[in-house]
Formats: structure tokens, sequence, C-alpha cells
């Protein structure tokens, strides 16, 4: 008797604990089910918030590239439109290019003609002109011709004028001195006053009663000289002169006759005198009149 009931108590224990085993295990398990729900709750509701961020973020990305592209296209609509414009323009500047060029290749081709024309008028006048002109030069030159002739002739007559002067002055042996011996018998007479002189060829002038002279070159072998003189503030240039020729010339306001005489030509020096009028009131030609 004591055995059954053990055994049906062994058995009532054991399905208890099974009972509670099998409670425990669901009740277990139940909670580890709601923990892992829970869990996955959060992470759908940390990627739900997620997406929805990235998609507000996309979303307004996509909003600001659609406005840039509106822009963008916007822009290349004004850019085309230029184009177009300046492509016309372009167009139309070259055709009125075009239309100029033509106008100033026919302005051309008439100047051009008109050049020729002129060209061809003024050859012939210049052509007559030439030959009248070629008349009047062989008549000139005829002219000239005589006239040269006569200048010839004149220049015969003159050099024999000056010999037959330099003869009567040799002859008459008191207007102009050779040396120093001969100019001291001219003082001695005491018609003029005289101023003898040895110059060298110098950059200034000397002065002799009252001129400068100044020697400028000398030729030794041909007996000629070159002398500048001073005289009333004035200089004249006489080249060329041949020695014991007298050289006349006016001075001051009366215009008393002043005579230079070379009678000595060296190198780089000629010697001489000039001589002046002593009574100078009776030796005066009188001021000459301007025109």
């Amino acid at each position: 008797m004591m055995t059954t009931t053990n055994k049906a108590l062994s058995i009532v224990a054991a399905v208890i604990a099974l009972v509670g085993f099998q409670t425990y295990t669901f009740v277990s398990t139940r909670a580890a089910i709601n923990d892992r729900m829970n869990i996955l709750e959060n992470e759908i509701k940390t990627v739900h918030d997620t997406s929805v961020a990235q998609a507000s973020q996309v979303s307004s990305d996509l909003g600001v590239i659609t406005n840039k592209m509106g822009v963008t296209a916007q822009e290349l609509d004004a850019a085309r439109g230029a184009a177009a414009q300046f492509k016309a323009e372009q167009a139309k500047t070259a055709a009125k290019l075009r239309n100029e060029l033509e106008q100033h290749s026919k302005a051309v081709d008439t100047l051009r003609e008109e050049s020729t024309t002129k060209l061809a008028a003024v050859q012939e006048q210049a052509s007559t002109q030439i030959g009248a002109v070629s008349g009047e030069v062989h008549a000139v030159s005829g002219e000239v011709q005589t006239v040269k002739g006569d200048l010839d002739l004149t220049k015969t007559d003159l050099a024999a004028s000056r010999r037959e002067m330099g003869d009567m002055r040799d002859s008459l042996g008191r207007e102009i001195a050779r040396n120093s011996e001969q100019l001291g018998e001219l003082r001695r007479r005491g018609e003029r006053n005289y101023y003898e002189f040895d110059i060298p060829k110098a950059k200034t002038a000397a002065r002799l009663a009252d001129i400068q002279l100044q020697l400028k070159k000398t030729d030794a072998k041909r007996q000629r000289y070159d002398v500048a003189l001073l005289v009333d503030d004035s200089k004249v240039e006489k080249k060329d002169q041949l020695v014991n020729e007298p050289l006349t010339f006016l001075v001051g306001r009366d215009h008393l006759r002043y005579e230079l005489v070379v009678y000595a030509v060296d190198k780089d020096r000629i010697r001489g005198y000039v001589s002046t009028p002593k009574d100078k009131v009776l030796s005066a030609e009188g001021p000459i009149l301007k025109q």
C-alpha cells in the first residue's frame, strides 16, 4: 500500500516538476522573444528615422540640383540666343563690307581711268611744251654763244688795258714801290702817307693806319696771295691777288682812296705797304648817296 502511494506521489511530483519546467521554459522563451522583438522594433524605428532623414536630404539635394539645372538651362538658352544674334549681326556686317568693297572697287576703277586719261593729256602737253622750250633753248644757246664771244672780247680788252696801266705805272715809277728802298723814296717825296708791313699768316688781323689786314693764303711760286680787309666795320676778302698790283679801296664817310701794295710774297708771309692821302679834304671823293 505504501509502495503504491509512494509511486503515485513520485509520479505526481515528476509531473509537477515537468509542468513547472515547461512553464519556466515557456516563460523564459516568451521573455526572450519579447526582448528580441523590442530590439527589432528599436532597430526598425532607427532605420525608419534614418531613412526619413536621408530621404529628406536626398529630396533637398534633388531640389537644389533641379534649380541648378533650371538655371543652367536658362543660361544655355540665353547663350544660344546671343550666339544666334551675333551670327545674324556678323552676316549683316559681312554683307555691308562686301557692298562697301564693291563700291570702293568701282571708285578705284573710275579713278584709274581718269588718271590714265589725265596722264596721257599731261604727257601730250609736256611733249608740246618741251618742244617749244627746246626751240627756245636753241635760240637762247645762240644768244649765249654770242654773249660769250662778246665777254671773251671784253676780257681781252680788259687784260690789254690792265697791261697798259701796269706799263704806265712802271714808266711813272712814283706810284708804286717794289721794295723798301723805293718806298723810302716815295716817303721823301711826301705826296702820301705810307705804312710798311711784314705780315705772317695768322688767325687775327694786323692794324695798319685805320684799317686791319689779315693774311689768309700765299702762293710763293705763282707770287699770289689772299687777304681779308677790315674797313669801316666791314670785311672784304680779296683772293688770288698778284704781287706789285695795287689794290685800291675807299675808307670812311668821305671815301678816301687807300692803296695796298704787296711787293714780296713768301711762304705764309707777305711784305708791302698801305698808302693813304695826306690832305683828306682835297682827297675826299664825297659821300655816296643811297638810292
